[in-house]
């Protein structure tokens, strides 16, 4: 994903933030344990519940998490700067985007081998799977394009230009794709049958915005990196809830079991976890301490717990230099309810 990471965590050094400490109340999720992996960036996480695994893109490879025996596989599959991981339904197949070579690579699921790589546009980014077409939508973020892969025909299926620069992506029904358009702070809509753009929607005081998710009632959650968190009307775009959340979002987890959606923030090391049902409905129910840097992550939907992977910075950076993290740090956090 395209990622202010340098400025953000160029104003760790400065705000000195940290995550809060207060008591939690009773059945709310909390950071419960701490799985350590090798050093190394991470992007996208997402979750395989066909075979209960949590995958991670780490610079250039894929970890693989089961999340029943809590057995990381440090090199499932080899990538060349990675960012999406997506399982794809019905079959033993997965693919990753891969911006160092600007490559699609369609992976074996049982042990992450290599089938086909096949070659897309510049900056192949995030990526989703269609049930309506049978097809994984790729985010090509700086040409603004979404490219088509049918994983059975092992191809490249086509072209949408939708414009402008584009981060995470979500599936709604009938092959809607509702990406966020990063430069103008937008929610571009996108109907993959009939292969065109057909609209976007403007989101007030929303700068940046990079995670999204389409979420029951017909509702899409964005986060803003300028802080804040819409929830949209996804036929029409109208605003139906807005409010601040921590700084350097990446993107939004959905829980249906549970109906909540929960929004990672970098700066200030919280996770927000937002009702979709009930009382509270459209509404922040809990603020869970995570750790300064944890700005992506997955949730289990049998069990609700939350996979969030970081590692401790260097600070204060030093000024025009790049942050770092500290050597054998990185890990992932587990977030549960016991």
């Amino acid at each position: 994903m395209r990622k202010h990471a340098f400025i953000a965590m160029l104003a760790l050094s400065v705000l000195g933030i940290g995550a809060p400490s207060y008591a939690v109340p009773d059945g709310a999720l909390k950071v419960t344990q701490r799985i350590p992996g090798p050093d190394g960036g991470w992007d996208y996480v997402s979750f395989d519940a066909a075979r209960r695994r949590a995958y991670f893109s780490h610079g250039s490879v894929v970890l693989s998490l089961d999340v029943d025996s809590e057995h990381l596989n440090p090199a499932f599959a080899q990538g060349d700067h990675l960012h999406a991981i997506v399982a794809v339904p019905g079959s033993e197949d997965l693919v990753t985007t891969n911006s160092g070579d600007n490559s699609v690579r369609i992976i074996k699921a049982a042990d992450g081998a290599l089938v086909k790589s096949l070659s897309v546009a510049d900056d192949a980014d995030g990526a989703v799977y269609d049930p309506a077409t049978g097809l994984v939508a790729v985010v090509n973020g700086g040409p603004g394009l979404i490219t088509l892969i049918d994983v059975a025909r092992q191809t490249v299926a086509g072209t949408i230009k939708v414009g402008d620069k584009l981060e995470f992506a979500a599936v709604g029904p009938h092959g809607r794709l509702y990406v966020n358009v990063a430069s103008t702070g937008e929610v571009a809509v996108v109907d993959l049958v009939a292969r065109k753009a057909i609209g976007r929607y403007p989101m007030a005081d929303c700068k940046r915005p990079t995670g999204i998710a389409y979420v029951e009632g017909g509702r899409i959650v964005s986060a803003c990196g300028s802080g804040a968190a819409k929830i949209l009307d996804a036929a029409s775009g109208k605003e139906l809830a807005s409010f601040k959340i921590g700084g350097f979002p990446d993107s939004v987890l959905y829980d249906p079991k549970r109906h909540l959606a929960m929004i990672p923030t970098a700066l200030d090391g919280n996770l927000w976890v937002i009702s979709l049902a009930g009382p509270d409905n459209n509404t922040i129910v809990q603020t869970v301490p995570t750790q300064i840097g944890a700005r992506t992550g997955t949730v289990d939907p049998k069990t609700g717990r939350v996979y969030l992977p970081t590692a401790e910075y260097v600070l204060p950076v030093p000024p025009g230099q790049r942050p770092t993290t500290k050597p054998g740090t990185f890990q992932i956090l587990v977030l549960d309810r016991r």
